[in-house]
């Protein structure tokens, strides 16, 4: 004998789909005296009256209902049915759905939409549910009774039906939900393939030339365009951006014109009217690499959101940082927690470190060097992230490359570029003034007040003073600093003619201020480039516990000596890296004086080259 037959039916059945005489699946849907109502979907609902009720049911319970009669008021009379085996058949209805890039001409009307939850929060009102189709991305609000969850059965990442009107509150446009179904099977299946596919397409980077003539970065195109397209992506599924980035002039540059382009992309797309501000993060990293104070707060932050309010595992990208193995402990971290990982980096790279990686621009990876900053390389991708943020970003690859006191030939391709708005010098106090304000800023990113110093603020004449009152502070700290220092500088004349020299930043030198150990040393370093016009110079500048060093002329590998290092000098503690001729390296206090004469020892064995210039 065959199995009988008991419909489904999906949520975009009405009355007309029902027949008196048909079993359907059914839902508790509550109890009264004279019997138990049932849902056969979220806008569909029956009584069983209690005379034809067969079990005991808890509210939510799936039932087996036939239909006795449908009356003319439209009310579904039901019974309760108990079938040993039964093959159940989906009934189908193909509706008109709406997309939420087209409700803001639907106002006051009832629509039905198609899309995936990308973010759930409880007020103390109603449920807020963010949706995501392949248009856009819009809110709806579900209201049982004041703070409790709306629809618990739906969850983030979930496919589903929302029906209900189409309002404006405080100038966004919010879907008053009526039902809302949670989406299975083939429907589910269906919806998000196109879905997908739209947003793939959606997603896809706009062609466009770059600023200026780099074969680097023309090889490196494909890789750029990739990030830039993973990181539209998020944007468009409303999945929040951290963006990490070292704490100096270029880092600072190459996140803000990525932060630009980012944070306009979210607000053309739709959603909350501050979503900007909870869908991207922009935050500095003291070291040139992602460290473990960095992931531990960033995954404390994503973990109480995706509590909180429902939002979605971020996604993280690095810039100016990332590339190398110093990173590999926090990445391993954010793995754990499937968190994706963007690298844009110009440090020279490790191959161990891909394996975490979703996205990884580099120019070392086409023959380059850092001399392509990580300014050019994130303004570039900004500028296909969004090509609308273009004229305000361009003269942020110039700042990068005095700042990072590049020598390749992309440097002066983008200062001719901006020659009209701004002079090299005047490139270079933007620098200043970003390291400058960056060392009080600390862990804070200062958004407005870095947009003020890269003149991205409403007021240029403001910028104009601000920036030279912020140089003045920095050079006047810097002089201080370099009077107390350059008496104390040790010299060495190296085998291979270098000159090497040598300054304890830790007793001969202002601590806890401006310039910091770092920026000291680079500070000392080009006075004694000055001093020495085309001769090879190393300035180390070494605390208990740390090293700063920097080249002109002496073809170093900072990283490749850091690992030999620490193989060679046993109970060294040794760690660090950086760029091949600019780096740092961390060892324990009690071995510094084998560590300082091992890498004294490598330096002189390096080979001396003709610098390009003083």
């Amino acid at each position: 004998m065959s199995n009988v037959i008991v419909y489904r039916l999906s949520p975009a059945c009405d009355l007309s789909d029902v027949e008196v005489g048909a079993i359907y699946v059914g839902r508790v849907q509550g109890f009264a005296a004279f019997g138990t109502f049932v849902q056969l979907t979220d806008r569909l609902k029956g009584l069983v009256h209690k005379s034809n009720v067969r079990t005991d049911h808890d509210e939510r319970d799936e039932i087996l209902v036939r239909v006795k009669q449908i009356r003319p008021n439209g009310n579904i009379d039901l019974e309760e049915v108990i079938l040993p085996s039964y093959e159940i058949k989906d009934v189908v209805r193909k509706i008109v759905s709406t997309r939420l890039a087209d409700l803001a001409g639907r106002i006051g009307r009832t629509v039905t939409v198609m899309a995936e939850i990308a973010q759930i929060k409880q007020t103390s009102g109603p449920t807020i549910f963010t949706l995501v189709d392949e248009s856009g991305t819009e809110n709806g609000a579900a209201f049982v009774e004041a703070g409790v969850r709306a629809y618990p059965e739906a969850d983030l990442g979930d496919i589903v039906q929302v029906y209900g009107q189409v309002m404006q509150r405080n100038s966004q446009v919010q879907i008053e939900i009526a039902s809302l179904t949670v989406l299975s099977g083939e429907e589910a299946d269906t919806v998000r393939r196109q879905i997908e596919e739209a947003l793939e397409r959606r997603a896809e980077p706009p062609e466009i030339p770059l600023l200026v003539e780099s074969e680097v970065m023309s090889l490196l195109r494909p890789q750029l365009r990739e990030v830039a397209k993973q990181i539209r992506k998020a944007v468009f599924v409303s999945q929040p951006i951290v963006l990490r980035h070292h704490a100096d002039a270029d880092g600072i540059c190459s996140a803000v014109a990525i932060e630009q382009a980012v944070v306009s992309l979210i607000r053309e797309s739709g959603g909350d009217f501050d979503a900007d501000y909870f869908l991207f993060k922009r935050a500095p990293s003291k070291a040139p690499f992602y460290e473990i104070e960095d992931i531990t707060r960033d995954l404390d932050f994503a973990t109480k959101d995706l509590v909180r309010y429902g939002q979605k595992m971020p996604l993280i990208l690095l810039t100016d940082n990332g590339s190398t193995e110093e990173d590999e402990p926090a990445l391993r971290q954010a793995q754990v927690f499937g968190l994706k990982v963007l690298v844009v980096d110009h440090h020279h790279p490790d191959a161990v470190i891909d394996q975490y990686l979703a996205g990884h621009v580099n120019p070392y990876h086409v023959g380059g060097d850092f001399g392509i900053t990580a300014g050019m390389l994130g303004t570039e991708l900004a500028r296909m992230i969004n090509p609308a943020v273009d004229e305000m970003i361009r003269h942020l690859p110039a700042v990068a490359a005095v700042g990072d006191r590049s020598e390749a030939p992309e440097r002066q391709r983008y200062l001719d570029l901006v020659a009209d708005r701004y002079t090299e010098e005047e490139c270079k106090e933007m620098a200043l003034a970003l390291d400058y304000e960056q060392f009080w800023l600390r862990f804070n990113d200062g958004r407005e007040i870095v947009k003020e110093i890269l003149d991205l603020g409403p007021d240029h004449d403001r910028h104009v003073r601000f920036v030279r009152l912020l140089v003045e502070g920095a050079n006047a700290m810097i002089a201080d600093q370099m009077e107390a220092t350059m008496p104390h500088v040790r010299e060495r004349i190296l085998g291979n003619g270098a000159r090497l020299f040598l300054l304890d930043v830790e007793i001969h030198a202002h601590k806890f201020t401006f310039p910091p150990p770092g920026k000291t040393s680079g500070e000392v370093h080009d006075r004694l480039c000055r001093l020495h016009p085309g001769e090879p110079v190393v300035t180390i500048g070494f605390g208990p516990d740390f090293a700063v060093l920097r080249s002109r002329g002496v073809l170093m590998n900072i990283p490749r000596m850091v690992r030999e290092l620490r193989t060679e000098i046993t109970g060294g503690g040794i760690s660090g890296g950086g760029h091949l001729v600019v780096g740092s390296i961390k060892f324990v206090e009690g071995m510094r004086e084998q560590v300082l004469e091992g890498l004294i020892a490598k330096i002189a064995n390096a080979e001396v080259s003709v610098p390009a210039r003083p």
